[in-house]
């Protein structure tokens, strides 16, 4: 299977009258909290269309979300009573706030007392441990809050939990128009791309992306590997790579990638020139230097204008590109550099309608959205590990649970 499903297998918005229902709407809200402020409202927005289109056909609306890692304790700093603001101005409308501890009853007792077209925002799911073991009551008391189970919350659908995947087995179950959306435009990079496609695949971790890469020659006609990943297939071909950030541990497995990666025809493009420094802070001093000639006290932090130069030209006679992953420590100037150009240069060949740009991954969205092109992608995914699992190949148990 090349993906988790694609957009006509599944349930949909579509597929069910609403009219007078209560819609038990699985989002993610897992949104970043500053002092009580939402700090960014990409999730929200994303799920906005959903919503209004649902209290527009006269349901209730109830939210179900986590937030955080609370082990399935009450932590007041993870309650999503703030977000219940961000959401309400986003929407317009009122939106009222359930504080529960998923074992007293106030979720069930908000849902009666409410209003068709009325939005319920519940608390924290996480705050009961069998949220994330998909413990069977919870499910149910999940499914006895409305009729309808809505998921539109794609960056979760890899956790087979009570809200994600549970509950989809116990009520009628349809995607939102998130999920669709985001299900229809992942599918046009595996499942059906315009070729060749071209994967950019970064971070820091061969280990926590060897499924990926695996996954990837199989299918991609090229591959640019940056970030500290890259150190890890330098110092496999026996480059110095000096203090730099690596796995001696998975020297053989880089090795084994590429070795598949001939077998496939899929082209490996590995840093050529390097920007190093002796230290790892914002405004360090750093030279460029050929990936022959690191120091033995220096560090790799950002690859450098020859390698992106490569990229580029190889970017040029590719269709599609998938990008996971930064290829430098973007967050600590100047090591931004090879990421900001390298963006630029595939936001340049989306608008001039050259290729189809998809990204994906928390990193890699902050650093589209660093370097001002995030809006210029065919597809930003907000969805991290779920993003990456589908990259991978592998079935997500919430989207498998709205198929036809």
């Amino acid at each position: 299977m090349l993906g988790p499903s694609s957009a006509s297998s599944l349930r949909t918005l579509d597929d069910i009258d609403f009219g007078g229902k209560t819609a038990i709407v699985r989002v993610d809200l897992n949104v970043p909290v500053e002092d009580g402020v939402v700090a960014d409202a990409t999730r929200i927005e994303r799920i906005i269309p959903t919503l209004v289109e649902l209290t527009a056909k006269g349901a209730k609306v109830v939210l179900l979300s986590h937030l955080g890692r609370p082990k399935g304790k009450v932590v007041a700093d993870m309650s999503l009573e703030p977000v219940a603001g961000a959401l309400e101005k986003a929407m317009g409308m009122p939106v009222r706030f359930v504080a529960t501890n998923w074992r007293d009853g106030h979720a069930r007792e908000a849902v009666k007392a409410a209003a068709p077209g009325d939005l319920l925002l519940m608390e924290n799911t996480r705050f009961h441990p069998g949220e994330e073991t998909n413990d069977p009551e919870l499910v149910a008391q999940f499914a006895n809050l409305g009729d309808i189970y809505v998921n539109d919350a794609f960056s979760s659908a890899h956790r087979a939990h009570a809200s994600t995947e549970g509950i989809a087995h116990v009520l009628p179950a349809v995607a939102g128009r998130a999920l669709q959306a985001e299900i229809k435009s992942l599918s046009l990079v595996l499942e059906n791309p315009d070729r060749p496609v071209f994967a950019l695949v970064g971070g820091a971790k061969v280990s926590t992306k060897l499924d990926l890469l695996v996954n990837l020659v199989a299918k991609m006609q090229a591959i640019g590997i940056g970030g500290a990943m890259a150190n890890t297939f330098l110092a496999a071909q026996d480059r110095p790579i000096g203090r730099s950030m690596a796995e001696r541990e998975m020297l053989d497995n880089a090795r084994e990638v590429i070795h598949r990666a001939n077998e496939a025809d899929c082209t490996i493009f590995l840093p050529i020139d390097v920007v190093v420094a002796t230290e790892f802070t914002a405004g360090a001093v750093s030279r460029t230097v050929s990936v022959e000639r690191v120091g033995a006290d220096e560090m790799i932090l950002d690859v450098g204008p020859a390698t992106v130069a490569l990229l580029e030209k190889a970017l040029k006679h590719m269709r599609t590109v998938v990008w996971n992953g930064p290829v430098g420590a973007f967050e600590v100037p100047p090591f931004d550099q090879g990421t900001v150009a390298l963006a630029g240069a595939i936001a340049d060949l989306a608008d001039a309608g050259r290729l189809r740009a998809v990204a994906g991954g928390g990193d890699t969205a902050a650093a589209l959205n660093h370097a001002g092109v995030a809006d210029r992608f065919s597809y930003v995914s907000s969805a991290g590990g779920a993003f990456l699992e589908w990259l991978e190949g592998k079935a997500l148990p919430g989207v498998v649970a709205l198929r036809r």
